[in-house]
């Protein structure tokens, strides 16, 4: 069985605006190291998107700080899933998602492999109420923003989680993961 875990960046003030946080060649590495644990990514169509816009390889030249480039390979080359209504096709190495998601994930949680991973807001929220996430990684980034969107707003219970590794960066971010009880 394949674990799915969750990804994401965090201001102080709870903020997962992709904006809001300041990109480094250390915290790509980090995010890279993440894919490289995974056989798949799992995304809602709006990270789908942004990730597709941020990341297909290559990109034009001088457009992005070469230590992006490992990211941007990794993360071009991944098999993705991509829950949407919205959607009726998608490419970039990607699959639509159909049906019932809990039973689509945990199909794909049923397969072989290193696991999954997934980031986002909103799909995240539906996993966690399913209770299908397996471990959950918040990287704290050392900045207020003082506006949203935060992260699982309006989940329905509480989910107590263990801490089980913190890694902390020359940013002054840090990488918390957690597991659920």
């Amino acid at each position: 069985m394949r674990p799915l875990r969750y990804s994401i960046n965090v201001t102080l003030d709870g903020c997962c605006d992709h904006e809001a946080i300041v990109p480094d060649e250390e915290l790509h590495q980090r995010a890279n190291d993440n894919l490289a644990r995974a056989d798949a990514l799992l995304f809602g169509r709006t990270t789908y998107e942004l990730m597709e816009a941020g990341w297909r390889y290559p990109a034009e030249p001088g457009s992005r700080p070469a230590w992006t480039e490992p990211f941007a390979r990794t993360i071009d080359a991944a098999q993705k899933y991509v829950v949407s209504s919205t959607l009726s096709s998608v490419d970039w190495n990607s699959q639509l998602l159909s049906g019932d998601l809990e039973t689509a994930v945990r199909e794909l949680k049923d397969q072989p492999g290193r696991g999954l991973l997934t980031g986002g807001v909103m799909l995240p929220m539906a996993l966690a109420e399913l209770g299908l996430i397996d471990e959950y990684e918040f990287v704290v980034q050392p900045r207020l923003a003082g506006h949203g969107p935060t992260l699982f707003h309006g989940l329905s219970q509480y989910v107590d989680l263990t801490l089980v590794d913190r890694i902390e960066y020359g940013s002054g971010a840090v990488a918390l993961r957690y597991v659920p009880q």
